[in-house]
């Protein structure tokens, strides 16, 4: 699994991948956001999780630079030992909640994904 942004032929970029940019542009190049270094703009700790979530859950929106754009992206985090600034990766998680927990059907969805974690 990866996680990708979407560069559109009028140049700009999004994350999550859209069938067309804001624009109307046409997708025409995907962009590995795994192998990149993010920066936190800012984060919160969630206590009150739906179900399956783990408590406390640590949230951030984080910014690529890509191309002279910025992109931003919201995920979960690893720690909460964290500060605006910092630097985060994409780190793959095999479960971002426990797959029972919810009343549809574990095997109706994917329950993968990416937290950040610090580089440092």
């Amino acid at each position: 699994m990866s996680m990708n942004a979407i560069k559109y032929d009028d140049g700009t970029i999004s994350y999550p991948a859209h069938p067309r940019g804001l624009e109307g542009g046409e997708p025409v190049e995907e962009i590995d956001l795994t192998e990149r270094v993010a920066q936190i703009v800012t984060w919160t700790t969630s206590t009150a999780t739906p179900p399956g979530v783990r408590q406390p859950n640590h949230l951030a929106i984080v910014e690529f630079e890509i191309d002279g754009q910025v992109v931003r992206v919201l995920g979960q985090l690893t720690t909460g030992e964290v500060e605006i600034g910092d630097e985060v990766r994409p780190t793959y998680v095999e479960e971002l909640r426990e797959p029972g927990a919810g009343m549809r059907e574990p095997e109706s969805q994917d329950w993968d994904g990416y937290r950040f974690e610090p580089t440092q």
